[in-house]
């Protein structure tokens, strides 16, 4: 199956994704800082990417924007996972190489795992 990293700061969304996706016999390793899931993202090459854009340390954007121009995770599909829904944050995440943005509060978690396996 597929490995897949979370970097997110909220310790529940990071459990409950970890626990759905482990059941279905994927690999997750979780970041709970944008500094900690730059460094996860170059040591194990995931198979996708979940990120939040609010984080700790170094911010989302800035992890996007790292990854996308590191030529072993460039290729890497990063879905973006935050609550900023305002149109230029969208923008911006997609510009720098976001595959998908996806607004916390427009999608359940059930839908969010169907997003991530079609990377898989």
């Amino acid at each position: 199956m597929g490995k897949v990293l979370i970097i997110e700061d909220d310790p529940l969304i990071n459990k409950i994704y970890k626990t759905r996706l482990s059941k279905d016999g994927h690999q997750v390793e979780l970041a709970d800082n944008g500094k900690d899931g730059l460094v996860l993202a170059l040591k194990i090459k995931p198979d996708v990417v979940l990120l939040d854009i609010m984080l700790p340390q170094v911010s989302g954007l800035d992890v996007l924007k790292e990854l996308k121009k590191t030529p072993s995770t460039a290729k890497i599909p990063v879905i973006v996972y935050s609550n900023l829904s305002k149109e230029e944050e969208i923008n911006k995440a997609k510009k720098l190489g976001a595959s998908e943005y996806i607004i916390k509060a427009n999608m359940s978690p059930h839908q969010l795992v169907a997003k991530i396996e079609k990377y898989l």
